[in-house]
């Protein structure tokens, strides 16, 4: 009998396992992605791009953004819609929901993957530690935002890019802005990802009867500019020895794409995935009271009311 690792550990064998893939084209569904002008995000925009996707594009970078645009009507003959937000502030988030809605009333595809790592405490003008509001907070509000439109659209997916980082810990709802303890990276950025497969698995649940999914994955150990705000040390130690251990990043988007256009998955909700393998997040994760306390400060935070309400 093949030797099988424990739980806690089964994540490292399922990033050997063979990745799934689909043929299946997107053409004139509306799908949104937040971050896409780098890493993870540029590759799935310019996948969906070949694969008929019509592109909504989330970005903070109006620069960047524009020369992607540029790139994609380019090479695919694709013309994306642009929207600009900063997710250190909550009230841009609002503001492109309300423009994206205004001229959308109907999306088929939400991938919410910006993300941030920092070495250091920083604290946004909203006054959330960074992390935790750029990778949680900001997609928590934009799913919500967006959760009319997604009924409209359905069915409808909504993927979450998480992280096996997760299992770092980290998560103290009394000090989530890390003001009584010593900042540590991994772990703040492990209880931004805690948080946002708490409430996903939430959403999921309660649009369960509704013709939406809410999934979430890692994305895998590949190349991206993640973390490269950090200081001269850092991005010296990710530029020349990191990045030698980790794979292309399109590995990432034809995870995601399977995601969002397979038909095996047309009624999966609340799964996470390493890739495309199913996989159970860490078992001190998933609590039931937990998840509710979360659901509720991040509807504090982000001043919502319920998903759906």
């Amino acid at each position: 009998m093949p030797l099988r690792l424990p739980d806690e550990l089964q994540y490292i064998h399922n990033s050997f396992l063979p990745q799934k893939s689909t043929d299946n084209r997107l053409d004139g569904k509306i799908c949104l992605i937040t971050g896409a002008t780098s890493g993870i995000g540029l590759a799935t925009a310019k996948m969906f791009a070949q694969k008929g996707a019509e592109l909504l594009l989330l970005c903070r970078n109006e620069e960047k953004a524009e020369k992607l645009k540029n790139d994609l009507k380019e090479k695919y003959g694709v013309s994306a819609a642009l929207f600009l937000a900063d997710f250190n502030r909550l009230e841009d988030v609002k503001h492109a929901a309300e423009l994206i809605l205004s001229k959308y009333p109907h999306i088929n595809i939400l991938i919410n993957n910006a993300g941030v790592f920092n070495k250091h405490r920083i604290i946004t003008p909203d006054g959330n530690e960074q992390v935790f509001q750029v990778v949680h907070l900001a997609s928590f509000l934009l799913t919500h935002l967006l959760s009319g439109a997604l009924e409209t659209g359905s069915p409808s997916r909504v993927i979450m890019v998480n992280s096996e980082a997760h299992r770092f810990g980290g998560l103290n709802l009394n000090d989530l802005g890390w003001a009584r303890r010593p900042y540590i990276g991994l772990r703040a950025y492990g209880a931004a990802k805690i948080a946002q497969i708490l409430t996903s698995l939430k959403m999921a649940d309660q649009w369960k009867d509704k013709e939406v999914t809410v999934n979430l994955m890692h994305p895998g150990a590949v190349r991206t500019n993640i973390g490269m705000n950090n200081n001269f040390l850092y991005r010296l130690y990710s530029k020349y020895f990191l990045q030698w251990f980790l794979k292309d990043v399109n590995i990432s988007a034809n995870a995601i794409y399977y995601l969002a256009a397979s038909p095996e998955l047309e009624n999966v909700t609340g799964v996470y995935y390493n890739l495309t393998n199913k996989e159970k997040p860490a078992s001190y994760v998933i609590d039931q009271a937990r998840m509710n306390e979360v659901w509720a400060i991040s509807k504090s935070l982000t001043k919502k009311g319920e998903i759906n309400a």
